[in-house]
């Protein structure tokens, strides 16, 4: 699909008729959105858009082996594939019904008499042949514009398809981030625990001598118990996540995938492109302009089949007694018709398919720059969210540094006496609470570059119709 402008200036969705006025004026279509800037508002980025396999940024070789393995495996992925065959084959049925229509039959059978002057009745075998031939000639170019709207819709369904194989990648790569971020939540969950333990242990110790008293105590305990549940709580995130995952991959959701719990760091977004740019790339934009071109084309088809038609039609037929008289050429009958209908009156039904069919257009088209405006505003989210995301993992990590700093600090001093429990559980949930962010943190910062890629369009590799892959061999 090519795009001019932001958006398609004026899309003529007709054909030019001598007899346009039996049948109203051809549909014109006309934009509704606003053009577009020359640059991205969020960050100012500009540049090309992004090129290659983005899922190879991340350096994580089991992310791009489990989006290989989703696009390969998913069902969801293998109906939609079928969605465009469903297409394919619609649009060679309509094209075969515009060419002429040839059949051909043949019959044998016996003919009794029965004969009073010989008394007696005669049985003759009795053959038939027939062809026929029909065709509607094309006058006004209704029947083009719906083998035009057809082909329309198999474009829409492959772009429909290259936007699921997209939106699975990033699905599947988010799914990936999510379980390494539950996991490394797990671990933190554990580490708290263990931490815990120790101030028990500290605690305990400090009441045997004398330096603690029971309320300690039993806070030391309290706060060991409540790190007990949030591991039960990281552990059950943690299977939700894997099991989500495996769903995606068309796996059994068993609980069986491993993850190493690593969250891999980003470098800045050097390009994105231009809002104008990015019409050429979403696959989504170029099945929406598909679909509005084959309500056009149907709006045009529904105004013609305001005008005449012509149809011609002819026939051989021959029926002998002597099989070798069938094909005689002086004995085979033969007939054409061509007639020329207009349609007088039909209670309005024409002309109310026609006025509905250019509502349906101009819904293709209110859509159509409904999916170009989302498309804008999610790359504007994902770069405006990629800035303060960076920010927020800077200030996180800032943040773990000084809480462990205090947490030791806090240590020590509880051991000598200076402070209370109180203090300390606070220390160690400050630094536990920090940790915990940052991963939150990092892994909201790489999902949403997943769905920056997602926005622009991001290619996916592998061919969908590639005669060699599962998809088309379980097919054929």
């Amino acid at each position: 699909m090519k795009h001019q402008g932001a958006l398609l200036g004026i899309v003529m969705l007709a054909g030019c008729s001598t007899v346009s006025g039996l049948a109203g004026e051809p549909v014109a279509i006309f934009p509704v959105a606003p053009d577009a800037p020359s640059a991205w508002s969020a960050a100012g980025v500009t540049g090309d858009l992004p090129t290659g396999n983005w899922i190879g940024q991340f350096n994580d070789p089991v992310m791009s082996d489990l989006v290989d393995e989703a696009l390969e495996a998913n069902p969801n992925i293998r109906a939609q594939y079928y969605i465009v065959q469903t297409a394919r084959a619609q649009a060679r049925s309509i094209y075969g019904r515009s060419l002429p229509n040839v059949s051909a039959g043949a019959s044998a059978g016996v003919n009794s008499t029965y004969s009073e002057a010989a008394d007696d009745r005669f049985t003759d075998p009795v053959y038939g042949l027939r062809a026929d031939a029909s065709w509607t000639a094309d006058l006004w170019g209704r029947i083009a514009a719906q083998v035009d709207a057809a082909q329309s819709d198999v474009a829409a369904s492959e772009a429909d398809l290259a936007a699921a194989r997209l939106s699975l990648a990033a699905q599947t790569a988010i799914a990936w981030t999510d379980l390494n971020e539950a996991l490394a939540q797990q671990s933190v969950a554990l580490k708290t625990y263990e931490a815990r333990e120790r101030v028990v242990t500290l605690t305990e110790r400090r009441f045997s001598r004398g330096l603690a008293n029971a309320l300690d105590v039993r806070t030391a305990r309290s706060a060991m118990a409540t790190a007990e549940a949030s591991i039960a709580a990281r552990r059950q995130a943690s299977g939700n996540a894997t099991r989500r995952l495996e769903i995606l991959l068309g796996r059994y959701p068993g609980n069986l995938l491993e993850a190493p719990a690593e969250l891999p760091d980003l470098e800045p977004i050097e390009a994105a492109g231009t809002p104008t740019l990015l019409l050429s790339r979403r696959p989504d934009i170029a099945a929406s302009e598909a679909r509005l071109m084959s309500a056009g084309l149907r709006a045009e088809q529904a105004r013609l089949a305001l005008l005449p038609t012509l149809s011609i039609s002819a026939s051989l037929t021959n029926n002998e007694t002597d099989l070798s008289d069938l094909i005689d050429p002086t004995r085979i009958a033969a007939n054409a018709i061509a007639s020329l209908a207009q349609p007088i009156f039909n209670g309005g039904a024409l002309k109310a398919d026609r006025d509905a069919a250019i509502a349906n257009a101009q819904v293709a088209l209110a859509n159509y720059a409904s999916t170009v405006l989302v498309a804008w505003r999610e790359v504007e989210d994902a770069l405006a969210a990629d800035t303060f995301l960076a920010k927020q993992v800077e200030a996180q990590n800032r943040a773990l540094t000084e809480a462990v700093a205090a947490e030791d600090l806090a240590t020590r001093q509880y051991t000598s006496g200076v402070i209370t429990i109180f203090n300390l559980i606070d220390a160690q949930s400050r630094r536990l609470n920090a940790e915990s962010n940052l991963i939150a943190a990092r892994s909201a910062r790489i999902s949403n570059r997943i769905r920056f890629h997602l926005a622009v369009g991001g290619a996916v590799e592998g061919d969908p119709f590639d005669p060699n892959s599962d998809i088309i061999a379980s097919s054929n």
